[in-house]
Formats: structure tokens, C-alpha cells, sequence
């Protein structure tokens, strides 16, 4: 065992009255077991897994301290003794593997997704069009209270202590803010009177508690709002908590109503660091860095600079448990990186399903699949090294089979190869390396350039074949597509064909958007901190109210028109949660997107439409052609046909989407089925 690569990673984080063990926190993300069935017993799976991996302090997800302060119907509140008996077996599972876990206190606020949602002030949330109750001085009295309450219960229950959620445009986040507090009573009006609320409530929570609790309050570094909070209001707040009874201040970023990216893929990593380091330059507690650390490397970096005191992971806590762990014993490479996609984290709980992994489909699955030993090992064929083939190789290696992997590519990762090629999607590569690493460390014998045919599988003997191989580009079937000046999304994200700088693009799905953003982006791959900062205005010195500024953007080098033949909103398949990024920065860039459109000839001057009975021209030097993909799928076809025990998977199965969350996750039940 070795720290040497990462010194202050693993330099214990003296408290006090308690010591952890490292810097690395699991940070708070809401899960949504209470979708699921034994949703308790799910909870504790999942948080002592990622205490079986090395996270010295795990913050769970939020929980409100009264019915009124729930994210959606349904959501957990703790506010009575007669709940305790849901919470003690998850402080129970995590110590029982030497971790620490606190419990989050959250109220919603305006962003409650209930009837009855209250707010300092009757002024609601863009996000939400419910109407707001403003709470009387008794009820922020009582609400006060209640946080005080459901922490005493936390520690009732066997948690280590609280983090107190004051960050992202919840409640208390919204009683500081001049931008949502309109009150004129002593809870609002003078700055220390709209922050009094979470400092008495850090401050009662000490007081009833004692000292031997952790207490952990997470502070909005940055409101990305307008009327939010300045640098020198923050650095007041932060003070006033320390002097409060916190423990550790974590850095929240951005309100969710904020129109910034905070955490999807376009944020570089440790894209925010700067503003931790402006906390931890104003008090004297330990400061935990937040948001888009994904490596070590990063992580040690920012603590190595001074930026902050701790990192706290969150979805790099689903897409491996076993970071710390990894980190600590030299295995850094072992581990499976979160690319930023919110696919199946994010996404998943905006369309009211329980969290996962797009890279990692066991995460908040514990109690459903795992790996284990395989009944009956077998020789396994997996052809096609794209996500699907990868993770069903890696899979069934896992479990105990022989497993061949063959690819007519000279690399692994398939379309992935495309994707982190776009700018803001670099750590998709990190999914490659994942598995160029695991796969021979699994025992997987990888041949590439080999494309394998059904009388070679035949001959091979093997016991069950996998077949992952893929899509192929649809062929767009109109007068002059064999131009010269047409190309495929493979030719334009490879640079292996010109690109002009008019461009039509032929498909308005999610790789249209990826091509369309590679040809626009005024931005350098990998993207910097300081180009992702400047280009969406973020004011580094905070002097300005929310930390928000004017946009620094060049103008476009080229002229790009995205075209569809249904009348249904381009990019519909986008992310929940990182598609609005994505349109915004299209439009901003001047990319025009026709719906409802007919194509009926290409020629020298460009693409020939009709659109609403009118014939229109697309001047245009470059047509690129994005109109789907055809599975590829003819090698399981023929093993079929001779009754060769195949499953087919991935694109190769159903190619529309191209849906990396759906292989990934397929290739792997497949394998565990086995």
C-alpha cells in the first residue's frame, strides 16, 4: 500500500473530537430508493459499499426536516421517533465497514414539488410554477426547530452527525439571497438579517447536540443568479457559520434554476475550485471542494494548491464505489471514471426513477445484481468492443468464464471513440481506459483487427457467443448523396473529410447535436477552466451579486443549419438535464435548426429542401449526414442459422439512440445471465 502518488489525499482530517481517515467524502446526491422496494435496506447496500471502498465520510442524501420540506410526495422527512427504525440500520451497514456517514438535513423550499411549498417570501421559483407560502416569524421559528429536531434524531438513529444543506437555491439558500427574500421582519431586509436563519439553525443544532457531533453546512461559493450573494457576503456567511458550530463547510455551486452549467460533461474538471479556495481562505475550519472531480489526480491537485481541505465526490461515488480504496493501493487505473453524462443519475431522478450509473449499472442496484461466481464457467465469445461489448467481456470474465474479445477496429470503445472527441466530452475516453485496463486484468483476451467471421466462431467451440457489433452509418437516400460534398458524422468527427464552413447537417438527434457542437465550439479540447469561465460569464473576483458577469463568446467560424424531416423538437432524446446547455450554447452560436422538412436533391450549391409545400435552398459547402443507423447484425444472423447459442446486444440489437445506457447496462446483465 502506497499514498506516495497522492500525499494529501489520504493525510488524516483532524475534527477535533474525531479524526477521518482521509479527504475523500462521499458527497450528498438524491438516490430515490424510496421508489423501489426494501428501500431502506437498498440505502444501507449502497452507502456501505461506498464505505467498503475508502470514503472516510459519507453525506447521504437529502432528508427534510418536516413534511413540507420534501423534494416530491413521497420523499423522506425524519421529524418523529417513530421513524428511527428506517434510518438505524444505514449508520449500522457503513460502520459495520469502518466508514462515517452523516445524515443531510434538507428543506426544498420553492423547490418542493408539493401543494403546500413554502418560502421566505410568496416569490416562486422559474422552475417551478406552484405557488409559494411565505412563512410567518412563528413558522421560521418552527422551521428552525424542526431542523434542530431531525438532528437530534440523526444522531438517535447512529449518525456521526449532519450536513446541513444551505446551498443550491433551497430554502436557506433563498432566505439569504436579496433575490428571494423580500421580508421585513428580523428574518429579512439587512444581510444579517437574511442570514440569521442558518446561522441559528447551525448554531441551536450545536448548542442541543454538543460537540462531539460533526456538523458539516453546505454554502453556496457561487448562486450563478442574479441577486444572489457577492464574495464578501459569502465570506461573511461562511465566518458566521464557523462561528456557529460547523465542523466543515462544503461548497455548493449554482442554484438549480441557474442558466450555467455546473456538473454536466462541459464543465472542466475542478472547474469551481476557485471558488472553494476563496471559503477556505476566510475561515478556519476545513473547506470541501465540490463538483466535477472525477481522478485523483485532480482531487490531490486542489488540495495540494490550498484550494480546499477535502474533496467531496458525488456521482464519481457511483460510478465507483472503490475510489479511495483504488487511490490509496496504486490502482488508479482500475478506476471507472464518471464521464459527467447525468444519464442515469440526474436524469433518472427528474423522471422520477431511483439513481444508477450509465458506466457503473450496479450502482444503487446492490441488492439486485452482483458479481458472482458462474455456475457453470464456459468459453465466451464477445465480438464487437464498442460499451456493449466491453462491459459484457469485462462481465463475464468477472464471473468466472474464458472470454475472447475480437473488434475489426485497432482500438476499443466503438462509438465512444466519437464521442470524446467532442469538446466537454474528453472523460468519455476514460470509459475506454477503464476497460483497456481491466479487460487483460479480468484474464479477457482482446484481439483487435480482427474482424471474425460466423465459420471461425463455429470452428472455436465456444459455449455461448455475444454479438455487440454495433451500427453503421444509414445511407440518406436522395438525387446527389454520392457528392462530393457530403459526408458522414464519422467523417466529420474524425477530420477524415473538409469541412466547409457552411454546413447543413441531415438529422437532429443526439448526434447531429455532438456534430454540430464539434464543428461551432469555439473551445479547445480538452476545454480549460479559464475558457469555460470566461465563455459563460462567471466573475472570478465575485464582486458582482450571484458571481455572474457578461459572456465572453466569439463569433462563429461557421455557418451551420441542423435540418430534421419530422416536425417534432430537434434533440428530443437530449438529456433531462444537460440538453437545455447544449441548445442554448447551439443557439448562442447562431445554429438554426428546420423542422418538418423534405430533402430532394443535393448539388454544387447545396442542400434542396421542401418545407410547408415551399422549395427551399441550404447553401451549403458541406452536407453531413446524421440520419441514423442501420444495426449491424448480419454475423448473428448466421450463427443463428446454425443454431450457435448467440445473444445479440447493444447497437447491434437496436440501434436507435445509440443508447450507451442501455448497452452498457444490457452487456452486463447478458454476461451476469451466463
Amino acid at each position: 500500500m502506497t499514498n506516495a502518488a497522492y500525499p494529501h489525499l489520504f493525510e488524516p482530517l483532524d475534527l477535533g473530537f474525531t479524526t477521518l481517515k482521509n479527504r475523500i467524502f462521499m458527497a450528498s446526491m438524491h438516490v430515490r430508493f424510496e421508489l423501489m422496494d426494501r428501500q431502506t435496506e437498498r440505502a444501507a447496500a449502497f452507502y456501505a459499499e461506498r464505505a467498503r471502498g475508502g470514503a472516510s465520510l459519507i453525506v447521504t442524501g437529502g432528508c427534510a426536516p418536516n413534511p413540507q420540506g420534501v423534494m416530491d410526495a413521497g420523499a423522506h422527512f425524519l421529524n418523529s421517533p417513530d421513524q428511527l427504525d428506517e434510518h438505524r440500520a444505514i449508520p449500522r451497514a457503513v460502520h459495520a465497514e469502518g466508514g462515517r456517514i452523516v445524515l443531510q438535513i434538507l428543506h426544498a423550499g420553492r423547490y418542493a414539488k408539493v401543494d403546500d411549498l413554502v418560502g421566505p417570501s410568496d416569490i416562486p421559483a422559474p422552475i417551478n410554477p406552484r405557488e409559494v407560502h411565505a412563512l410567518t416569524t412563528a413558522e421560521v421559528e418552527q422551521t428552525i426547530e424542526d431542523f434542530v429536531n431531525c438532528a437530534e434524531l440523526a444522531k438517535e438513529a447512529g449518525y456521526d452527525g449532519v450536513e446541513i444543506m444551505g446551498s443550491e437555491g433551497y430554502l436557506i439558500t433563498t432566505f439569504c439571497a436579496e433575490r428571494t427574500n423580500n421580508r421585513t421582519d428580523e428574518w429579512g431586509g439587512s444581510f444579517p438579517n437574511r442570514i440569521r436563519f442558518p446561522i441559528e439553525i447551525v448554531r441551536r443544532t450545536r448548542e442541543r447536540l454538543g460537540r462531539d457531533f460533526i456538523i458539516l453546512y453546505r454554502i453556496s461559493a457561487l448562486d450563478l443568479v442574479e441577486g444572489g450573494l457577492t464574495g464578501t457576503e459569502t465570506e461573511t456567511l461562511a465566518r458566521e457559520i464557523e462561528k456557529a458550530g460547523a465542523n466543515i463547510l462544503t461548497t455548493g455551486i449554482g442554484w438549480h434554476e441557474a442558466r450555467i452549467p455546473t456538473i454536466a460533461h462541459m464543465v472542466p474538471r475542478g472547474g469551481w475550485r476557485h471558488a472553494a479556495r476563496r471559503i477556505k481562505q476566510a475561515v478556519g475550519i476545513p473547506v470541501a471542494a465540490t463538483n466535477r472531480i472525477n481522478t485523483p489526480e485532480t482531487a490531490e491537485e486542489i488540495l495540494r494548491d490550498g484550494d480546499a481541505d477535502v474533496v467531496a465526490l458525488g456521482r464519481q461515488m457511483l460510478a465507483d464505489p472503490h475510489f479511495a480504496r483504488k487511490a490509496e493501493t496504486g490502482q488508479a487505473d482500475a478506476i471507472n471514471t464518471c464521464i459527467g453524462c447525468n444519464q442515469a443519475c440526474l436524469d433518472f431522478i427528474f423522471a422520477d426513477k431511483a439513481s444508477s450509473c450509465l458506466v457503473n449499472p450496479f450502482a444503487g442496484r446492490e441488492l439486485d445484481i452482483a458479481i458472482r461466481p458462474a455456475k457453470n464457467p464456459g468459453k465466451i465469445a464477445v465480438v464487437g468492443a464498442g460499451p456493449a461489448g466491453m462491459s459484457a467481456a469485462l462481465t463475464a470474465a468477472e464471473c468466472g468464464h474464458t472470454v475472447t474479445l475480437y473488434d475489426a477496429a485497432d482500438e476499443l470503445g466503438g462509438q465512444f471513440n466519437l464521442a470524446k472527441r467532442i469538446p466537454g466530452k474528453e472523460d468519455f475516453d476514460e470509459t475506454i481506459r477503464y476497460f483497456r485496463n481491466r479487460l487483460p486484468a479480468a484474464g479477457v483476451e482482446v484481439r483487435l483487427n480482427t474482424r471474425v467471421s460466423a465459420d471461425e466462431i463455429d470452428e472455436a467451440n465456444f459455449d455461448h457467443v455475444i454479438v455487440a457489433t454495433g451500427v453503421t452509418p444509414r445511407v440518406l437516400d436522395v438525387e446527389g448523396a454520392d457528392g462530393a460534398n457530403v459526408i458522414t458524422y464519422m467523417d466529420a468527427l474524425t477530420d477524415a473529410k473538409p469541412v466547409g464552413k457552411r454546413v447543413a447537417i441531415i438529422g437532429a438527434g443526439g448526434i447531429g447535436f455532438d456534430v454540430a457542437e464539434y464543428l461551432s465550439s469555439p473551445h479547445s479540447s480538452p476545454v480549460s477552466i479559464d475558457s469555460f469561465l470566461d465563455h459563460w460569464g462567471i466573475d472570478r473576483a465575485h464582486e458582482t451579486a450571484g458571481g455572474v458577469g457578461e459572456p465572453a463568446r466569439p463569433a462563429p467560424e461557421r455557418s451551420i443549419v441542423m435540418l430534421q424531416r419530422s416536425d417534432s423538437r430537434p434533440g428530443k432524446t437530449l438529456g433531462l438535464t444537460t440538453g437545455w446547455v447544449v441548445r442554448a450554447e447551439l443557439k448562442s452560436r447562431g445554429v438554426r435548426n428546420i423542422t418538418g422538412a423534405t430533402y430532394t436533391k443535393i448539388d454544387g450549391e447545396g442542400l434542396h429542401i421542401r418545407v410547408g409545400g415551399e422549395d427551399q435552398l441550404i447553401e451549403a459547402d458541406t452536407i453531413v449526414v446524421c440520419a441514423g443507423q442501420e444495426s449491424e447484425n448480419r454475423l448473428f444472423t448466421e450463427l443463428h442459422s446454425r443454431n450457435v447459442r448467440a445473444t445479440l446486444i447493444g447497437g447491434a440489437e437496436k440501434s436507435a439512440g445509440l443508447d450507451a445506457l442501455r448497452a452498457i447496462r444490457q452487456g452486463t446483465e447478458t454476461a451476469l445471465s451466463l
